[in-house]
Order: C-alpha cells, then sequence, then structure tokens
C-alpha cells in the first residue's frame, strides 16, 4: 500500500525554482511541502549528485556530460542562473547534502535514480548507499518505512541494485507506459509501488496495481481537474510542478 504523502513537489520547487537544488527544496518547504521527487546520478568519480540530465546545457552551463566530470567541478557549477538571476550561484548539490538537509526538516524524499546510461548498477548502490550512511540511526532502531526515503526508477537494474545494497530501504520501479510485465517486475524487485506517467494510465490499469496490492503513483499532475480524477481511481501520490496551485494537503 502507500503510508507516504500523497503529493509531492516535483524535483523540490516545481516551476517555482530551479530544480534539483537546495533552494528548490526551500522553495517547497516554504510553500508547505514535506515530501519532494528528486534525481540523483553519479559523477566521473562516483560521487552521487542531484541531477536530471546526463549533460550540460539545460540547467547547468557547460558542454558534455556529467559523467565526464568529477564531482569537485560539478559541485561548483551554477545550477540556478538558468532559472532567474536571483538563482544565481545556486549549485549543484550533492545527495547527501540534500538528503541531510530533508532530514533534518522532516522533507520526506522519492529519490529517482538516474543513472548515466551504462551506470545503471553503480548509481544504483551508491545511492542506496548514501542513504544507509544518513539514515544509519532511524535504521539502528527499526524506524518505520516512512521515516525513510522511497528508491524509484526507470532503470530496472538501478533498482536490483539498491534493492541489494539496502533492502531495507523502500523501492518503487517507474514505466512511463504501464507494459504487461509490470507485476513481475515489481515482485522480483519486492517493490511497494509502482510509479507511472499519468498521461498514459487508464482507469482499468489504476484498479490492476491496487487490486495487486501495491501502491500507485503518478507523474506529473498540474491540473487539479486530473489530479482529482487520479485520485478517484484510486491513485495514492502524485507529484507536481505547480506547488503554486496544488497544495501539500490537496484532498482530491
Amino acid at each position: 500500500m502507500w503510508p507516504y504523502p500523497k503529493v509531492l513537489a516535483h524535483r523540490g520547487g516545481g516551476i517555482l525554482a530551479p530544480e534539483n537544488t537546495l533552494a528548490a527544496m526551500r522553495c517547497g518547504l516554504d510553500h508547505g511541502f514535506h515530501a519532494v521527487e528528486f534525481d540523483v546520478m553519479l559523477s566521473a568519480d562516483g560521487v552521487p549528485i542531484l541531477m536530471h540530465d546526463d549533460r550540460l546545457g539545460r540547467t547547468v552551463a557547460g558542454v558534455g556530460g556529467v559523467a565526464d566530470f568529477a564531482a569537485e567541478q560539478l559541485l561548483r557549477m551554477d545550477a540556478g542562473s538558468w532559472f532567474g538571476p536571483q538563482f544565481a550561484g545556486e549549485t549543484v548539490p550533492a545527495f547527501a547534502e540534500v538528503a541531510a538537509f530533508c532530514k533534518q526538516n522532516g522533507i520526506w524524499m522519492n529519490v529517482e535514480i538516474k543513472p548515466v546510461p551504462g551506470f545503471e548498477v553503480e548509481t544504483g548502490k551508491v545511492a542506496a548507499e548514501t542513504v544507509l550512511r544518513v539514515f544509519q540511526p532511524e535504521l539502528a532502531v527499526g524506524a518505520p518505512v516512512t521515516a525513510l526515503p522511497l528508491f524509484s526508477s526507470f532503470a530496472f537494474e538501478a533498482v536490483q541494485a539498491a534493492q541489494q545494497a539496502a533492502p531495507q530501504v523502500p523501492r518503487a520501479f517507474l514505466m512511463d507506459r504501464i507494459t504487461p510485465d509490470w507485476r513481475e517486475r515489481l515482485q522480483t524487485l519486492h517493490a511497494v509501488a509502482l510509479h507511472t506517467n499519468q498521461k498514459h494510465l487508464t482507469l482499468e490499469l489504476a484498479q490492476a496495481v491496487k487490486a495487486a496490492g501495491y501502491g500507485l503513483f503518478c507523474y506529473t499532475v498540474n491540473d487539479a481537474v486530473r489530479a482529482r480524477e487520479l485520485l478517484a481511481w484510486g491513485v495514492d501520490g502524485f507529484c507536481t510542478d505547480r506547488i503554486d496551485l496544488i497544495g501539500a494537503q490537496f484532498a482530491g
């Protein structure tokens, strides 16, 4: 089932802040969100950072792939200027830094493992090891799953690697379109939920996932009417870019 928050701020602050930055996390928090979704990728030297695109140029100025740069270089790069001058100098953050910030501020995390192609296993493993370190006190006392992040990824191998490295941290599988093998995939991963693109979800598929006993989460829902429809179908949670329109306490 789904014991987690219903509405998550997509990439930290939705449309109101530069994605996958500490500024975005603060923005979501300022809007009442104590639940976020963000992306984790590895630097060339295997350090997990927050980044969605595997190549520079959109949110971070530069040329080349993220896997071409060491963490020391990436963590100095400006990830805010593209969004607005008030965010100039907002740098690419390390996953450990963001995880610690969220933990300190009571922000629940859906951590999407976003590997550079070819680095699926290593990214899943390192992301899991980071969570084990940051949440060691909670894990030591057998804290409830709601005290831990939830991993998700489109990369099956990445979720498997996270499962092997940190089996006690819950997992979900991401599918743009729900394919016929969804049940087998979730069973193999011992996943707690299926995450999917709301654009392709149907009532029948939603009912099937829920009847199988899994949580069902959608991305990215920016319209309140659609959000109400999805919740009526049995969807448990969703992320939104429009944190200015759909509040953290949205009830449907």
